[in-house]
């Protein structure tokens, strides 16, 4: 039983001093004192043992903790976390793994040591949750490519370009750029085509300079054109849902967490020079909870399909129906006039009978499909 909490110290020290006396039965004491024969035991013995004691509680934590994070391995878990203040426990007990560190402690240890000191804002936990996405099975299936919203340098405003491999999420682009025009994006993908190879399919969303497949121009702008003519597919977000692009999307919110949270750039090359410290972080160094805590360029490789520094011819079927389209943007079939875009102006696209339906014609540029042109609802 416990002592009586108002008097504990002066309790126990009256205590010994009257069983010292052993003018009644120590179990009759002990039960007057309302304790336990081994507590009035316990006093006894550091009563006698130092005769100073002033019967004050001891600390019961364990003389020794062989589980307990060494100093070393705290410091430098700290450490990552100070270069990287983004990054959570997980990624920083893989990073001290990967270091070669023995006894690393688990990566619910790593958070309880950022807590004690002060380095997680508890509005914030939680936020790290692992979410299972759908992924492409090999590298440059697909590659989502976006524009990161604009934000101010002294100079001017800035607007990151990003592409980002599907399957691995590796960061194939992180360019600083003035405008979203056609011209300067062309460069930096012609660039990045050339070092590695061409995706089989690329998805942007609804906007300058890639496109929109609801406008009248079916998702042709004069960039897709070229993409399509390269080989490579173009497909568009579903308007209002980013979620279509949703691994870049959540490459932005990394991006702006690690590199743009809290600071300025004086322009454009300033930006650049921290998107191209941070983009060797985030592909070679940071692991990605996506990835099993593995880094993306584990698990990228070059597209085998090679750049071509001149467009190829553009070829059809002999069974298709080719036309050229017009300075207005439309092409006709049987004096049926149908709108595609201005930007296919003076190339050729083809009609391909819908074998299914008499009448039914679809519509091509290459490989990409433009609309379809139903002749069975026209009147004669």
């Amino acid at each position: 039983m416990p002592w009586q909490e108002e008097t504990r110290m002066s309790l126990r020290r009256e205590f010994v001093a009257l069983a010292k006396t052993e003018a009644i039965p120590f179990n009759q004491l002990c039960q007057r004192f309302g304790i336990s024969r081994p507590t009035g035991y316990k006093w006894l013995v550091r009563a006698r043992s130092n005769p100073q004691e002033n019967f004050a509680d001891r600390s019961r934590r364990p003389y020794t903790t062989p589980t307990k994070t060494s100093a070393e391995l705290e410091y430098e878990a700290l450490t990552v976390r100070t270069q990287h203040p983004a990054w959570g426990g997980r990624k920083i007990n893989r990073i001290l793994k990967d270091r070669g560190h023995k006894d690393v402690p688990a990566p619910s240890t790593v958070t309880h040591i950022l807590h004690r000191h002060g380095l997680i804002d508890p509005r914030q936990a939680g936020e790290g949750a692992i979410y299972h996405r759908f992924e492409h099975e090999m590298p440059n299936q697909l590659w989502q490519i976006d524009f990161k919203g604009h934000f101010a340098t002294h100079s001017g405003r800035c607007g990151p370009l990003t592409v980002l491999d599907d399957h691995s999420r590796y960061n194939v682009v992180l360019h600083a750029m003035y405008s979203t025009n056609t011209i300067p994006v062309k460069q930096v993908l012609t660039d990045t085509f050339r070092q590695y190879g061409l995706p089989y399919r690329i998805n942007a969303d609804n906007g300058q300079p890639w496109g929109s497949p609801r406008a009248q121009a079916h998702g042709i702008s004069k960039l897709s054109v070229w993409l399509i003519r390269l080989g490579v597919k173009v497909s568009f977000s579903r308007p209002a849902h980013p979620q279509t692009n949703g691994k870049d999307e959540r490459f932005h919110r990394t991006l702006k967490a690690e590199v743009l949270k809290g600071k300025t750039f004086i322009d454009l090359q300033h930006a650049q020079h921290a998107f191209d410290e941070w983009r060797t972080i985030y592909n070679h160094v940071r692991p990605h909870d996506a990835l099993g805590l593995d880094v993306p360029a584990s698990r990228y490789q070059p597209s085998p399909r090679p750049f071509p520094e001149c467009l190829p011819e553009i070829e059809y079927s002999p069974d298709d129906m080719v036309v050229t389209v017009n300075t207005k943007g439309f092409v006709s079939l049987n004096k049926q006039p149908m709108q595609v875009s201005k930007a296919l102006v003076g190339l050729p696209v083809a009609f391909r009978k819908d074998h299914e339906h008499d009448g039914l014609y679809q519509l091509y540029f290459c490989h990409h499909r433009l609309g379809e042109l139903d002749l069975r609802s026209i009147k004669a």
